[in-house]
């Protein structure tokens, strides 16, 4: 993560648009998103709070924001640098890099739909209906293909594509800088201590053994 001072020119504007649009400031419960459907919105909300639960040792992606993050991300072209053209190789090995057919936004329309088709398969209702021991374990299943997108009409996405997409966005979204609509209120930094965009330590180099006893600062000069 860079420090404030090192900061590129060209990420002033994308601070000012964060000051404009007022994403640090957002409440979930009240955001409309811009990417997502309704129906969408639902799941995302839903599998956000299983990957990211609030009963773990920090806050949970819903208190961090993190499905507001994704959504964002998708909608101002999150895998636009990513090469689609192919020819594309399922088979291929990891360090051949990304392989597959899909932009992260038609994979989430994608993976959503078939997700929501195999929780009524299983359980007679949606995702976001589930107990939080089904919706783990259709996670899962995602996770390990134990749900076949083919079985369900989709043979150029495999489950596991729009897991660990997903997945890594979350995560993304979790540790993130404020300003890009995740980690409300730095609260994953400040379980996590990472002390966030301070201009400089100085102070700090020859102080061993000794806890940094500041909060975080977020990129925009707020603190936590």
């Amino acid at each position: 993560m860079a420090t404030a001072a090192a900061v590129p020119l060209a990420s002033i504007p994308l601070v000012r648009q964060a000051r404009a649009d007022g994403l640090e400031g957002v409440e979930l419960s009240q955001y409309q998103p811009v990417f997502f459907t309704a129906p969408e919105w639902q799941f995302i909300l839903a599998a956000c709070d299983r990957l990211i639960p609030a009963e773990g040792r920090g806050p949970g992606a819903l208190e961090t924001n993190v499905p507001v993050f994704i959504d964002q991300q998708l909608h101002n072209g999150l895998g636009d640098d990513v090469y689609m053209a192919g020819p594309h190789k399922a088979d291929a090995a990891p360090t051949l890099g990304f392989q597959g057919t899909f932009t992260p936004q038609q994979a989430y329309r994608t993976g959503i739909k078939l997700a929501q088709q195999a929780a009524q398969q299983k359980h007679g209702k949606p995702f976001e209906q589930l107990a939080a021991a089904d919706k783990d374990a259709l996670l899962t299943a995602l996770q390990k293909n134990e749900i076949v997108f083919a079985d369900l009409g989709e043979p150029g996405l495999k489950a596991s594509s729009f897991f660990n997409q997903m997945l890594g966005d979350a995560k993304n979204g979790y540790l993130a800088d404020p300003m890009y609509g995740g980690n409300k209120d730095m609260k994953a930094w400040v379980a996590i201590g990472f002390p966030g965009a301070r201009a400089a330590y100085t102070e700090w180099v020859d102080q061993h053994n000794v806890k940094y006893p500041l909060g975080p600062v977020s990129v925009s000069g707020k603190r936590a």
